[in-house]
């Protein structure tokens, strides 16, 4: 911990000047924002004695299991994880229904509005702070490592999985080594622990949604026709055919702590960006606005 003394004049008084010495507290954090990941985990465990904060946001519609792994990783590594979530909004579909969204050019409104706007509002209590965040890129994902270190200069950044040469494969041995018992939605063949129902899936993952979370796939189709937008590109869920969709061609990114990071860098670089209507889209950036003036 760094101590900075500020003074400032606060004006004239009976010819006494007064001044006010503020101390400003630069503390050093190295966070690893845990999403309920395998990657996310084994990058902090492997710096996890120079770790300051274990962090985690919790979304509603993530499978129960998630929660039951972040207990288990804080119990091996004998620290508390901080576990953070949207006051503004109670799951996925909530956000929906009050953005009129689903999906835009500039990402998915239940990204915006349950992680990146939850991460800021901790960094916004942590202004003075150094802040070092731990990544769980492995050693194939090298140039994006290298985009984050380029489009985010305000904080420090550690890639311990490719500093090891580690990947996605080796971490989920090293979970199984440590005798943690990965998340459910890994056991059940999907790519990454994301939400039951992630709206940037693609035909085959809504049709593997459809046969393993039958009741998610109903309550989605539903409410794409109650907002009249479709998580897939042209084409409603209950218009899916079943036997669409191929696991090879589609790839569902990991909802983590990247996935809002970069999502955050469209609102800060795209000053002049589309608008859409309510009958249209409408961004999630014009709303996260409304809400601000009410």
């Amino acid at each position: 911990i760094s101590v900075k003394a500020q003074v400032s004049s606060m004006g004239r008084q009976d010819s006494l000047t007064t001044f006010v010495i503020r101390f400003v507290v630069d503390v050093k954090r190295k966070v690893v924002w845990i999403s309920a990941g395998v990657s996310s985990f084994i990058a902090g465990y492997l710096v996890k004695d120079t770790v300051t904060d274990w962090i985690y946001i919790d979304v509603a519609d993530q499978h129960p299991d998630s929660l039951r792994f972040i207990k288990d990783c804080e119990k091996l590594i004998g620290q508390p994880i901080q576990v953070i979530k949207s006051d503004k909004y109670t799951d996925v579909a909530d956000v929906v229904r009050k953005t009129h969204m689903i999906n835009s050019p500039f990402g998915a409104s239940c990204t915006g509005m349950l992680k990146k706007a939850v991460r800021k509002k901790w960094e916004s209590e942590h202004l003075g702070d150094d802040l070092t965040y731990v990544w769980g890129m492995d050693l194939d994902e090298r140039k994006r490592a290298e985009s984050i270190v380029r489009n985010f200069p305000e904080f420090n950044h550690e890639f311990p999985l490719i500093d090891k040469g580690l990947t996605k494969q080796d971490c989920h041995g090293l979970i199984e080594r440590l005798g943690i018992t990965r998340p459910k939605m890994y056991d059940l063949g999907y790519s990454n622990n994301n939400c039951i129902g992630c709206v940037k899936g693609g035909m085959w993952y809504w049709n593997k949604i459809r046969k393993d979370f039958p009741e998610v796939f109903k309550q989605r189709a539903e409410l794409e026709r109650e907002v009249g937008h479709s998580c897939i590109n042209g084409v409603f869920l209950d218009e899916l055919e079943p036997d669409a969709g191929r696991k090879g061609d589609e790839l569902t990114g990991d909802c983590g702590v990247i996935c809002y990071l970069e999502f955050m860098k469209i609102e800060e670089n795209n000053n002049k960006m589309l608008k859409f209507s309510r009958e249209k889209q409408t961004t999630i950036f014009d709303y996260a606005e409304a809400d601000k003036e009410k």
